[in-house]
């Protein structure tokens, strides 16, 4: 346990950031099942509706540090593809 006032204040910074953090994490592997389903479904204008949704949490966690941005591109763009592939093969039937 820490002893002087500002590691103190430092532990209970640490423990608040940490259970925001935590349930930024759930929210985004939420979303993100949420949207995959809706894939598998074959939902269309639902996914297209959700995705802007998951934009903005990756990008608000890539912001404050959550995950690095990087991860976030990557994964925008792997669902931006996936939603792309999904018209693709409605359209052509």
């Amino acid at each position: 346990m820490p002893i002087t006032t500002s590691n103190k204040k430092r532990l209970r910074q640490n423990t608040k950031r940490r259970a925001r953090n935590i349930q930024k994490k759930k929210d985004i592997k939420a979303l993100t099942k949420e949207f995959e389903g809706l894939l598998v479904e074959k939902k269309l204008e639902e996914s297209k509706n959700l995705l802007p949704k998951i934009y903005k949490i990756f990008d608000k966690a890539a912001k404050t540090g959550l995950i690095k941005s990087n991860t976030a591109n990557r994964r925008k763009a792997l669902y931006a593809k996936h939603l792309k592939n999904l018209e693709d093969a409605t359209s052509s039937k």
